[in-house]
């Protein structure tokens, strides 16, 4: 791959694999407000009015900006059975088509995704609840995470295109979960 594709092939995925890492922390939050709700719910019975909607406004970002690393490290759901049959020279050119299509995708529904995610910051949407916490930064995780997606598939087909058929990457996200450690 030239120095100019692989500099910002390689910013791209750092980028990814930082904020999939900051993400994964968000479960250090959610956790114990989960925990903390369950105490207060059925030991004291008094459940409180902002921890289950704190967790489920975490759980979108926590799911949305693990994402595009996750597409790295190839740990999205496909069909491994029929990929891992092929010849490396048929992973290279399913891969080859898979990846502009996951571009036109996140393309769409990111088209589609600004415009709300925009309104929800010009009229400071509010979730409406009893607790009623500002709920348009989570609305608009979902835009970011869609730009981050297109250009970590972008990144990853740039990968495709320079790497020879025999070089290519095998489909194991298994060894690849020592990397998804935070």
């Amino acid at each position: 791959m030239p120095a100019w594709l692989r500099v910002p092939v390689a910013a791209i995925t750092g980028l990814n694999r930082t904020l999939f890492r900051i993400a994964v922390w968000l479960m250090a939050v959610v956790v114990p407000v989960m925990v903390y709700e369950v105490v207060c719910r059925y030991l004291f019975n008094a459940p409180t009015v902002w921890a289950m909607e704190l967790a489920v406004l975490l759980f979108g970002p926590y799911f949305l900006l693990g994402g595009p690393y996750l597409l790295h490290l190839r740990g999205h759901v496909a069909l491994d059975l029929v990929h891992a049959r092929l010849s490396p020279r048929w992973r290279r050119r399913v891969d080859l088509l898979n990846y502009p299509v996951i571009v036109a995708f996140c393309a769409i529904l990111l088209y589609y995704s600004v415009p709300p995610a925009l309104n929800a910051f010009a009229y400071r949407e509010t979730s409406f609840s009893a607790w009623n916490p500002p709920i348009w930064p989570f609305k608009a995780a979902v835009p970011v995470a869609l730009l981050l997606m297109l250009l970590q598939a972008l990144a990853e087909f740039v990968r495709t295109c320079f790497e020879t058929p025999e070089a290519a990457r095998q489909a194991q996200p298994v060894a690849d979960a020592q990397e998804v450690r935070p």
